[in-house]
């Protein structure tokens, strides 16, 4: 089955933000996440629908969808370990993943 990763508006943002040596990490580990390849774990609690991708201190926070057979790997969210869990927690919590474009 085919994997596609598609990459958010907050995510890209984010990525395109980093210092060239991390970007270019991130964006390796994102293109080996359509091979099955990378540090992935699925999260726990409220925040188990998604999976992360860690690069070393960042971490991509993605879901897992099926469309016309295809699997598509949509990562919507990425910040450093220290804040991304629980800003992504306040976005679940009041309601606001719809305007990361999920």
């Amino acid at each position: 089955m085919k994997t596609r990763v598609l990459l958010g508006e907050q995510a890209r943002g984010f990525v395109g933000a980093l210092a060239p040596a991390p970007r270019r990490r991130v964006w390796a580990a994102i293109k080996a996440l359509g091979q099955d390849k990378g540090d992935v774990v699925q999260l726990e609690g409220d925040l188990a629908p998604y999976w992360r991708l860690r690069v070393g201190k960042i971490r991509i926070i993605f879901e897992e969808q099926y469309q016309d057979g295809e699997r598509l790997l949509k990562c919507f969210f990425a910040d450093y370990r220290a804040t991304v869990y629980s800003a992504l927690a306040e976005l679940i919590a009041n309601n606001l993943l719809g305007e990361l474009g999920q």
